[in-house]
């Protein structure tokens, strides 16, 4: 009886779903005749559905059968008093250029509200479908003024965007966080559409001042919030600074949020601003955690910029802070900062060795460890003893399987592996990181093991792929100028291998890292020029943009790279950037 029971009340509702999906299949192809016969079969089994209503309504006027589109709606609306039905209505006289009874049957529909301003949404919404974007805002304008706690802000707002009335949309997203403080992320995203990384951009100004006008007016640290997610949109860190301190200021809930901007800062390098930021969190940090971090982020760029001559004077810094804070866990990035510096920057591989052994006496968890045996095995890789290296990332495998700190782990020993020329068991490391939880290990994995592959079988002592590990080895003992000669070889000596067009790259990354750009562009160029099919074409398009927009002062030259980005590469990791600077630097009003 049961099972009787379930069939005669599954068995309609299968078929009806059957159908529903052949009227939609009918409609999307054109063939309107047979999508209509199917709408109204639905319509018959299902009296209640808007949606059948409405495909018959369009099935009509593909027809351009109004009349009766006509009648099935006055009989509809008759029934349902669905205020929304007049809208169709009055499209379908619209569709006939009877424009009076369009705009009567509009009418009727906005007033519908005067009687139930709840129909505003339905009403707008079938405006919006026809874009009739003027109706629909004065619906939400109006059920708004008859119901003002009616909040239709978010839809208003959206209308606004899509006419073109940028201060009247801004105005109505600036309104709705006021109204509803959560919603700010959603705003900002909606904003985001709108605004430009140029602060002199239109829209960017209406922005601007109207925050300063809610900042005098109504003061409130969301005004705040606003402005400084758009100075950073503007990459200008230091005016962004100057609100999260206002914030700080009135709320007093710690400086993680400066912190954070001091990183963007660093990341976006405004090396300038991110420096100042770490040292007021220094100055102003109540918990030596905070101080801790900002100490650390201001290593980094400091350790980056120095001159061999300064290596002593930011020895001595990091000592000092160890004098005062102690060698425990607390200091525990900066103890393994230290020992980088020491092994990679002064050649003091021994010194670097006794101190993280020292370290790793100290009361740490597992993942603590495996930290520090990661730079110990960095700096066996620099010493070129790559099996002791070995020891260390297997260790950290096997007492953290399958965490990102593992995997890393088993990329540095498919990495270990390439540089003494172990092709065949980096690639068995490879294969297995390809499918790694960390998107970033993952590609690194992907883009060594395709290096690899590429080149391995052009000859059986597989010399310039050799070579090239060679080279790059160098580069990661921060051996630069050594790299680069011998690039200058495997370009010199392998010019018809597969090879060439890496070495070219490679050795324009490492020309980046010495301010060479004029040397770094030639070699994108003639990737570009020469090995346009190649996996790197997108990569050496994109930096070559980067190169002319940020240091060699070419924007038109930029703006034409970005565009061919755009047109040609829609499939690179570099479209979205691309297609961004491409738009700024065309004038774009919208970004």
């Amino acid at each position: 009886m049961r099972v009787l029971l379930f069939l005669c009340l599954f068995i309609p509702t299968l078929l009806l779903a059957q159908n529903d999906v052949l009227a939609k299949e009918y409609y999307k192809n054109g063939d309107f005749e047979k999508a209509l016969i199917e709408y109204k079969k639905l319509h018959a089994k299902s009296r209640s559905n808007l949606n059948y209503m409405k495909q018959i309504v369009a099935a009509h006027q593909q027809l351009e059968q109004y009349q009766e589109a006509e009648t099935f709606l006055n009989a509809i609306i008759s029934k349902t008093k669905y205020a929304a039905f007049y809208v169709d209505l009055g499209h379908n006289y619209q569709l006939q250029n009877n424009l009076e009874k369009a705009n009567e049957n509009y009418g009727i529909a906005i007033n519908s509200l005067l009687v139930n301003p709840n129909n505003a949404y339905a009403v707008a919404r079938s405006f919006q479908n026809y874009a009739l974007l003027d109706q629909a805002a004065t619906t939400y304008e109006k059920a708004m003024a008859l119901k003002p706690e009616l909040n239709l802000k978010l839809p208003l707002a959206q209308i606004y965007g899509e006419q073109g009335n940028i201060e009247k949309m801004m105005l109505n997203y600036i309104d709705l966080v006021a109204l509803n403080p959560v919603t700010l992320n959603n705003i900002k995203r909606a904003l985001n559409s709108f605004i430009s990384e140029d602060a002199s951009n239109e829209n960017n100004s209406i922005l601007r001042k109207l925050l300063i006008k809610k900042i005098q007016q109504e003061p409130n640290i969301i005004w705040n919030e606003l402005l400084s997610w758009l100075f950073i949109q503007q990459k200008d860190f230091n005016k962004a600074f100057a609100q999260e301190k206002a914030i700080n200021a009135r709320v007093q809930n710690g400086l993680g949020a400066i912190l954070n901007l001091g990183k963007i800062a660093e990341k976006e390098k405004d090396t300038a601003a991110a420096k100042t930021i770490f040292n007021y969190v220094i100055e102003n940090a109540q918990d030596s955690d905070t101080k801790l971090k900002a100490f650390y982020d201001l290593l980094q760029i400091e350790t980056k910029a120095v001159a061999p001559g300064g290596y002593v004077a930011l020895q001595k810094k990091y000592l000092e802070l160890f004098d005062t804070y102690g060698k425990f866990t607390q200091t525990l990035d900066l103890q393994i900062s230290y020992a980088h510096f020491l092994a990679f920057y002064m050649n003091k591989t021994s010194e670097a060795t006794a101190f993280l052994e020292d370290t790793l006496k100290l009361p740490l968890n597992t993942t603590q460890k495996a930290e520090i045996k990661l730079e110990l095995g960095d700096i066996l890789v620099l010493k070129e003893e790559f099996n002791k290296a070995l020891i260390y990332y297997t260790q950290i495998q096997r007492n953290l399987k399958n965490s990102t700190i593992s995997q890393m782990a088993r990329f540095k020993v498919a990495k270990a592996s390439y540089y003494k020329g172990d092709f065949k068991w980096a690639e068995s490391q490879l294969k297995i990181l390809k499918s790694s939880t960390s998107q970033l290990i993952a590609n690194d994995a992907l883009d060594l093991k395709l290096l690899i592959s590429d080149n391995k079988y052009e000859d059986s002592l597989q010399t310039a792929l050799k070579r090239y590990a060679k080279a790059d080895l160098l580069a990661f003992q921060n051996r630069n100028d050594e790299a680069i000669a011998v690039l200058d070889e495997v370009i010199a000596q392998h010019k018809t291998e597969p090879i060439i067009p890496q070495a070219l790259y490679k050795q324009a990354q490492l020309f980046e890292i010495k301010n060479m750009f004029e040397k770094a562009a030639l070699n994108y160029q003639s990737i570009i020029e020469n090995y346009r099919d190649g996996i790197l074409i997108d990569n050496a398009i994109y930096n070559l943009a980067e190169l002319y927009l940020r240091h060699i002062d070419a924007p038109e030259k930029a703006k034409e790279l970005y565009k061919t980005l755009v047109f040609n590469h829609a499939d690179s990791i570099y479209f979205i950037e691309a297609r961004k600077q491409y738009r700024r630097l065309r004038g774009d009003a919208i970004n």
